[in-house]
C-alpha cells in the first residue's frame, strides 16, 4: 500500500500522520461535530481546514475564530452578532461568526478559553443550531458544521469546574488527536525541505539567498531531530524561515542553531518533584539526584545510538567522566539479549 506523504497541507508520512489522514477522510463525509486535540503548533486549523475542504460544505464558508483571543465582552457579539443599538457603538446590525458560516463550517479554535456564560449558549448551538444576536430578540437558524479544537485537557477541566460536562460531551463527538513533533520525528526531514520551498519561494530572484538554495548539514540534521520541539511544526517552520533570510553561505551548520537545542533539559522527560509532593517522612535527596542523573545518561546514550563520546557531549561531561559514570552505575555491562541480565548500553 502507498504512504502517502502529504493530505491537504499536511506533511508527513510516519504512521502517525497515516492515521490522521484516514481519520479526516472519514469524518469528513460526516457531519457530526469534532474536537481536535493537540499542543500548540501541531497544526490543529489545517486539520479542521481538511475536513472542511473534504466534506460536501467545501464550496462554503469556512469560518475560524480564536475564542482566546477576543476579549469576552466581544466574543459574544464576535460569535453571535448584535443589533443596531445593542451596546455602545453598535452603530449598525453585525452578523457574527455562526451566521457568517451558515451552510458552511465554523471552528472554534481554544475553545477551551471559553467563558462559563458563553458555554450555556454554545449548548444550545450544537443542540438546536439555533440563536438570538446580542440586543435582539428574532430566533436565527443556520445550517453548519461545528468544529472545535484545543491545547487543553477538557476532560480534566470538566473535573475542576471550569468547562462544563455537558458541553464536552457535546463538542466530542469525534475525537482526533495530533500528535506531537517528537512523536513523529520521522517527518522532520521532509517538513524542513516542505518550509525550505515554501520560504525559497517567497525570496526575490535577485537575492543571493535564491541563486544559490539551502542545505541542512546531516550533522545539523542529527541535532534537529533529537531536539525536544516543545513548539511543534510551528517551531520547525520559524526557525526554517529564519535560515532562509539570515544565513549567508547556503549551508546550515550546528552552530547556526538557537543554543536551546543544545539544552539537554529540552531532550529529558524527568519528573522533578516539589517539596509538597513528598511523603511525609521526607525524601533520599542524593537517591533522588542520582536517579535523574542515571535517567539523564541513559537518554543520553539512547540518542547518541550508543556512543559513548556523542553522549559525554550531549550531557556536557568529558568522555573519561562519563565512562567513570556509566562504570559506577553499572550501565557499562556488556551482556547477552538473549539472557535475563540488564541490556548492554
Amino acid at each position: 500500500m502507498e504512504t502517502r506523504t502529504s493530505f491537504y497541507k499536511l506533511i508527513g508520512k510516519s504512521s502517525q500522520m497515516q492515521r490522521l489522514y484516514n481519520m479526516i477522510e472519514k469524518v469528513s463525509h460526516a457531519d457530526s461535530t469534532v474536537l481536535i486535540t493537540g499542543e500548540s503548533g501541531t497544526g490543529k486549523e489545517l486539520v479542521a481546514k481538511a475536513i472542511h475542504y473534504n466534506s460536501i460544505r467545501a464550496e462554503n464558508p469556512f469560518i475560524p475564530l480564536n475564542c482566546g483571543a477576543i476579549p469576552k465582552d466581544l466574543l459574544e457579539s464576535e460569535l453571535f452578532g448584535h443589533e443596531k443599538g445593542a451596546f455602545t457603538g453598535a452603530i449598525n446590525t453585525r452578523k457574527g461568526r455562526f451566521e457568517l458560516a451558515d451552510k458552511g463550517t465554523i471552528l472554534l479554535d481554544e475553545i477551551g478559553e471559553l467563558h462559563p456564560s458563553l458555554q450555556v449558549k454554545l449548548l444550545r448551538v450544537l443542540q438546536e443550531r439555533e440563536f438570538e444576536r446580542v440586543g435582539g430578540t428574532r430566533t436565527i437558524k443556520v445550517d453548519l458544521r461545528i468544529l472545535a479544537a484545543t491545547n487543553k485537557d477538557l476532560e480534566e477541566a470538566t473535573k475542576k469546574g471550569t468547562f462544563r460536562e455537558d458541553l464536552f460531551y457535546r463538542l466530542n463527538v469525534i475525537p482526533i488527536h495530533i500528535s506531537p513533533l517528537r512523536e513523529r520525528k520521522d517527518d522532520i526531514p521532509m517538513l524542513i525541505d516542505h518550509f525550505i520551498n515554501i520560504f525559497m519561494g517567497k525570496m526575490a530572484p535577485s537575492s543571493q539567498q535564491g541563486e544559490q538554495g539551502l542545505t541542512i548539514l546531516p550533522e545539523t540534521l542529527d541535532v534537529m531531530l533529537k531536539y525536544h520541539w516543545p513548539g511543534n511544526v510551528r517551531e520547525l517552520e520559524t526557525i526554517i524561515e529564519r535560515f532562509v533570510i539570515l544565513n549567508e553561505t547556503g549551508m546550515v551548520a550546528p552552530d547556526d542553531l538557537p543554543p536551546r537545542f543544545f539544552d539537554t533539559k529540552q531532550r529529558a522527560d524527568t519528573s522533578i518533584v516539589s517539596l509538597s509532593q513528598m511523603a511525609p517522612d521526607g525524601m533520599d535527596l542524593q537517591t533522588y539526584l542520582d536517579d535523574i542523573e542515571t535517567s539523564f545518561i541513559v537518554q543520553a546514550m539512547e540518542i547518541s545510538g550508543g556512543v559513548k563520546s556523542k553522549a559525554a557531549t550531549l550531557l556536557g561531561l568529558n568522555r573519561t567522566t562519563f565512562l567513570e559514570k556509566l562504570k559506577k552505575k553499572g550501565l557499562d555491562v556488556k551482556t547477552d539479549a538473549k539472557t535475563n541480565e540488564p541490556p548492554a548500553i
